[in-house]
């Protein structure tokens, strides 16, 4: 894999030339401060480095008029009191005699790493730019933005490289309006943006940033608006938006090429929000799903220089295939993030089967529930009031040395017939030792079946490989086993014992959760199998495997994942068992997509009679490539919808990620 880091320093030229308390934070260090932390960081070194080049004159028409583009070719002559004048007759914008120079290296930028990426150069990248551009429309500079560099983009893909479906995701806290007046009408491109709007407040205070706002024409529902409408929004705000609305959409769109515009004003340090820098490794690499990995991120906004600095690194760790650390902070999306959500679905389901099957499902009771026993991240005093009671300071020094950690082996595999594997990515480590006899044989004694010669070994590999992981030697880590039920068992008890508060454990096939397991909120136990969905306990439960990619998909972005992102696990096992059902496609899907709740601490278990390649195609996605494709969009069943519905209505009141809706009666 290899990842493009596109800049030119010549885009810090442009500067404000007067005063103007509204536009002076668009400042050149935006630039400068972000290089230097990727340099200090090493991730520089491990990019691709492309120089922006000028983006033509035509190449600015396939969105500019050129009227317009002439308009800004002559601020290059104007003195500095005809510069303010001009700048007036837009809003929140100022020129300077290098702007037209810094405009289209920035859109040429983006077009650099269109063509990096879908040439095959690069599998991925980011490009710094500025001005911005996701503000500026046919004929006006607008809300510090030039020329609309990932609208440039995205019409060279569609032209240059014949591209027919792309999705542009839109993450800065303003609404993109440029971006949306340019594709409103074409369904070949669809919009996502989340902002704030504050109902209509906020700028740019535009009656179609509301989330009734869907697009036009034929491009109906290819506009997707989620307007936040109180501010402090965070981390789980952030991904409830992603798993209960765009990733559905954007699963259904099935997009070649994936286009972000990266604003990390929605980034703690910008004023009014609570999002930590790492919560967009985890956006990047739920992203990096989609489109074979084909990802491009534009820097839009963001002005807080440690906020953005840090936040830009976690992008370009993700890029890398690095995992993202954990997310800090009370996993519980805000009352007033429910209603955006749920009123953004209701808008988008006529246009999108995947929202228009789920629909909010009612609360049901479960006595077994004990919230209360599930062991917390944070301190007391309330997910709201801890919120907001974040200081940027203390959260982003937090962070600073998560920017350079990895552990040394990112992926390892353990094999019972290492002659049988495929071809593995060459940095991907074949482990050949196994733990010392006596922990093998103590686990051993737990199940008969353990102590056969061919199960022992295999133990003996598994507990090695996860001691690796739990003490931060290995990332993750594929084995395979002829045992998967009592390994697995011992997997569990060795996490727990060892150090990890809270395991996520997924199983599918035939694999029941140990009888005599505590209770205790420190193992969330999924079965993934059979015919009945049902919650035994808050933190044990099983689904049928649904039979097509739109019930798959459903079970995974409604019920896996906010699962595993509100229990915030330190480990991550994943056990493919005896008649698991699963595709190697979806196998792969569900391991990269398990990465991010446990920082990347993955251990997946293969029982005997699994497809020997399957270990390859796990291998590479728990490196981090992207997983294949599955194929088709197919909608789900209607016995698998009821299954999922009546287990998330079972299960919404202790695993609050699980709402897409607001409870009625909270204020």
């Amino acid at each position: 894999m290899r990842t493009a880091l596109v800049y030119h320093e010549e885009m810090t030229a442009a500067r404000l030339l007067w005063d103007d308390p509204e536009c002076e934070i668009e400042r050149p260090e935006r630039l400068t401060a972000a290089v230097e932390r990727l340099q200090q960081g090493g991730l520089e070194q491990r990019c691709l480095r492309l120089a922006a080049r000028e983006a033509s004159e035509a190449e600015l028409g396939l969105v500019h008029s050129p009227e317009y583009v002439s308009l800004v070719r002559g601020t290059q002559a104007l003195s500095t009191e005809e510069l303010q004048a001009l700048s007036g007759q837009y809003d929140a914008v100022y020129f300077h005699p290098s702007t037209f120079h810094c405009a289209r290296l920035a859109a040429g930028a983006a077009l650099q790493l269109v063509d990096a990426v879908l040439t095959g150069t690069a599998h991925n990248g980011l490009a710094l730019v500025r001005p911005p551009g996701h503000h500026s429309q046919r004929a006006a500079a607008n809300g510090f933005c030039v020329f609309n560099n990932v609208a440039i983009a995205a019409r060279h893909a569609q032209q240059r490289h014949d591209v027919r479906r792309i999705l542009i995701v839109d993450w800065d806290i303003h609404h993109g309006q440029g971006i949306q007046y340019i594709f409103e009408d074409d369904p070949s491109v669809l919009y996502f943006s989340w902002h704030r709007y504050e109902h209509g407040r906020f700028w740019p205070s535009l009656r179609e940033s509301d989330a009734d706002a869907v697009g036009l024409g034929p491009g109906r529902g290819f506009t997707v608006n989620l307007p936040w409408n109180q501010v402090g929004m965070g981390n789980a705000d952030y991904m409830a938006a992603f798993l209960h609305v765009l990733l559905p959409v954007a699963f259904e769109f099935d997009p070649e090429l994936v286009l972000i515009s990266a604003g990390f004003d929605s980034a703690i340090g910008d004023p009014e929000m609570q999002a930590t820098p790492e919560c967009f490794a985890h956006l990047t690499r739920l992203l990096q799903v989609l489109a074979g990995g084909r990802l491009c991120a534009v820097l839009e906004g963001g002005y807080h220089l440690e906020s953005l600095s840090q936040s830009v690194c976690m992008v370009v760790k993700a890029l890398l295939g690095d995992p993202a650390p954990p997310l800090s902070g009370p996993m519980v999306p805000r009352h007033s993030a429910l209603e955006s959500i749920q009123s953004v679905r209701a808008a988008q389901a006529p246009h999108w089967t995947s929202l228009g099957q789920q629909g909010s499902t009612p609360t049901l009771s479960l006595s077994a529930c004990s919230p209360e026993k599930r062991p917390s991240p944070v301190s007391p005093g309330g997910p709201k009031c801890q919120a907001a009671e974040a200081q940027p300071s203390a959260v982003l020094s937090s962070l600073l040395d998560q920017l350079s950690a990895t552990p040394p082996v990112r992926t390892a595999v353990a094999l019972t017939a290492p002659a049988a594997v495929p071809v593995l990515p060459p940095d991907v480590l074949r482990q050949e030792g196994s733990a010392p006899q006596e922990e093998t044989q103590a686990w051993a004694r737990l199940h008969e079946a353990l102590t056969q010669d061919t199960a022992f070994a295999a133990l003996g590999k598994v507990l090695r490989l996860l001691n690796g992981i739990l003490e931060g030697q290995v990332s993750s880590g594929i084995a395979t086993t002829p045992a998967a039920a009592p390994t697995l068992e011992v997997a569990l008890r060795q996490g727990l014992s060892h150090g990890a508060q809270r395991v996520f454990c997924v199983a599918l096939g035939q694999l029941d959760r140990p009888p005599d397991l505590a209770d205790d909120g420190r193992t969330l136990w999924l079965n993934i199998r059979g015919k009945e969905a049902a919650a035994r306990s808050t933190f044990h439960m099983s689904v049928p495997l649904p039979g097509t990619t739109g019930g798959f998909l459903s079970c995974i972005l409604a019920l896996v994942l906010p699962l595993a992102y509100g229990f915030q696990p330190d480990l991550v096992l994943l056990a493919l068992g005896p008649a698991h059902g699963l595709q190697d496609p979806q196998a792969a899907l569900l391991a990269a997509l398990l990465r991010g709740p446990a920082g990347g601490r993955v251990l997946v278990l293969v029982g005997q009679g699994s497809a020997r390649h399957l270990v390859g195609v796990l291998a590479r996605v728990l490196h981090g490539e992207p997983p294949p494709s599955l194929g088709p969009f197919s909608m789900a069943s209607p016995d698998d919808l009821q299954a999922l519905a009546h287990l998330r209505g079972q299960l919404e009141a202790p695993w609050e990620m699980l709402r897409v809706a607001a409870p009625s009666g909270v204020p």
